[in-house]
């Protein structure tokens, strides 16, 4: 088939060459995001490879059916930019990488967290400047401290054994408790009960519109002061403009954010000669005891090859007329 790929990077594009050897597509890599104005782009291509932050509301979707496109294959697990009902009404199929080294995510989650307590990259930018005090950058032991895991998928689980041989009391959180977070020693709660007793809380659950913003103002005043937060999942988790207030109130005392709900106007491009016109965001990056990460927590090398191959097997399968079982499209 022919394919177009957007938003890629130099990564993205190493791996798939590599992956494609196997499976001989027709791949066509395109640097811009696609959107209704880049949809036209995808005119004599049987499919379109797309990334998180893609555009693929209706009207992008149209544009797509209208050139022939058949089939769109997201190379992430979320899919909450997608219109699955104007797909389903256009005959496009979608499929999804449900899964790709969720290690790589949780080791990411966990880099966040020592960073922040014990202050490494305050220590870093000090060091630089041949400044060794230590005044400022006291942490805690994570032995013996009670982390909330809100989210137990491949993800969550994989980050649950990573907090289990640091000695931390793990509560948990989901709608659909998982047998293995409960054979690792894990006690399911509510989210009030982790508000109340967790000193980390992290995040490892899709975008819903049941969980959009379920961290926000009221979820922040039930916390104990001093919280640690972690999010890799999805920007839309946290309402950043609650999170602003509630660090200046000291019920936050460290933010680790892989993701932000309006980044797709930020993330994966450089800006460092640009003016961020997006103040929520400038007021967080400008506070010490947050750190942002550029939506890099996948970023490794084996979760680029899983989603390569993930990604070619879905479009091989639907060339064929087979199901790969990562269809959204039932």
């Amino acid at each position: 088939m022919k394919i177009a790929v957007f938003s890629t990077k130099g990564y993205d594009q190493k791996s798939f060459a590599h992956t494609n050897k196997k499976f001989h597509q027709q791949l066509t890599y395109f640097d811009f995001q696609l959107n209704h104005h880049t949809a036209k782009m995808a005119e004599g291509f049987d499919a379109i490879c797309a990334f998180v932050n893609d555009d693929l509301s209706e009207p992008v979707l149209k544009i797509l059916a209208e050139q022939g496109v058949k089939i769109i294959a997201m190379r992430c697990a979320g899919f909450d930019r997608v219109d699955l009902e104007a797909a389903k009404a256009l005959n496009l199929q979608v499929v999804t990488v449900p899964a790709y080294s969720p290690e790589s995510i949780a080791e990411h989650t966990l880099g966040l967290m020592l960073s922040l307590n014990r202050r490494i990259h305050r220590a870093y930018q000090r060091t630089r400047d041949a400044n060794f005090s230590l005044e400022g950058l006291t942490g805690y032991n994570f032995h013996g401290r009670t982390v909330g895991v809100i989210g137990t998928g491949k993800i969550g689980i994989a980050t649950i054994r990573i907090l289990k041989g640091l000695g931390m009391n793990i509560l948990a959180y989901d709608p659909y408790p998982n047998p293995i977070a409960i054979e690792l020693g894990v006690t399911y709660c509510t989210l009030d009960e982790i508000y109340a007793q967790a000193n980390v809380i992290t995040l490892h659950c899709p975008m819903s519109k049941e969980n959009y913003h379920m961290l926000n103002r009221k979820a922040f005043a039930k916390m104990r002061r001093g919280m640690m937060i972690i999010n890799t999942s999805r920007g839309g988790l946290l309402n950043s403009k609650d999170a602003v207030e509630a660090l200046k109130s000291g019920i936050i005392s460290a933010l680790g954010v892989d993701v932000y709900e309006n980044e797709k106007d930020l993330f994966f491009q450089d800006k460092s000669n640009d003016i961020i016109q997006d103040d929520v965001f400038r007021r967080l990056s400008s506070c010490h005891n947050v750190l942002f990460t550029g939506h890099q927590a996948f970023l490794t090398e084996e979760a680029l090859g899983s989603i390569a191959q993930t990604t070619l097997e879905n479009l091989s399968s639907f060339e064929k007329g087979e199901l790969s079982g990562n269809e959204l499209i039932k």
